[in-house]
């Protein structure tokens, strides 16, 4: 059974910096693109960025690029997401997942990723 398991949110002020975890268990880590998700009240759960299994690959939303960073670190089966440049809008429960099939790229569609994690929030104060 795959676990995933996120850490790092908290509170910050506007313009500040987060860096969020996710540790992964149950599989071969290193085969699976991750992906990072995040859900404000009220709204849809949404993409924020995805990596491919290799860490070779990465892909993000619009509205983070260039602001956000996603890594991983395979001998440690775990995946980051650095967040500088926060803003209250990024405000949200932010949210890892495990791709479904192996050796396929990180998307931005929910249905392929079959694990999530608890969530962490994220607040941003402005």
């Amino acid at each position: 059974q795959v676990q995933l398991v996120e850490s790092g949110g908290g509170l910050v002020q506007a313009g500040g910096s987060l860096g969020l975890s996710c540790a992964a268990s149950g599989r071969t880590f290193s085969n699976y693109a991750m992906g990072w998700f995040r859900q404000a009240p009220g709204k849809e759960r949404e993409f924020v960025a995805a990596i491919s299994g290799s860490g070779s690959s990465t892909s993000y939303v619009d509205f983070v690029k260039g602001r956000f960073t996603i890594s991983r670190d395979n001998a440690k089966n775990t995946v980051y997401l650095q967040m500088n440049s926060l803003n209250p809008e990024d405000t949200a429960v932010y949210y890892c997942a495990a791709g479904r099939r192996p050796f396929v790229m990180g998307s931005r569609f929910p249905d392929e990723y079959g694990y999530w994690g608890q969530g962490t929030q994220v607040t941003v104060s402005s």
